[in-house]
């Protein structure tokens, strides 16, 4: 599906931004591997997780995303990435409409 941008809301815009920037790292496979993972995180979503380090954490990270246990993240296991860091720091977007 190619969609016209001009035509697209900003949420739209948002979620093929996610999707093209999944299928940068996962390439044709269509499944990060942990080092793809981690080079997504810290290349991608730096401002919201700190830079993983310790492959200690992106062991942990990785099983808890992975529920299929075949050791990769599909694009489904990623949203759920998405979703859970969406929300942890959607307290730090809160328009304020309070006209002080």
């Amino acid at each position: 599906m190619e969609a016209s941008k001009k035509n697209m809301s900003d949420l739209e815009e948002g979620m093929v931004t996610i999707i093209k920037v999944f299928h940068k790292y996962s390439g044709h496979k269509c499944k990060l591997k942990k080092a793809e993972l981690k080079e997504l995180i810290n290349n991608e979503m730096s401002q919201f997780i700190m830079k993983i380090h310790e492959n200690e954490t992106l062991d942990k990270l990785v099983a808890d995303l992975d529920q299929n246990g075949d050791l990769e993240i599909d694009f489904k296991e990623f949203i759920t990435l998405i979703a859970m860091v969406t929300s942890a720091c959607g307290e730090l977007f809160i328009p304020n409409y309070h006209n002080d």
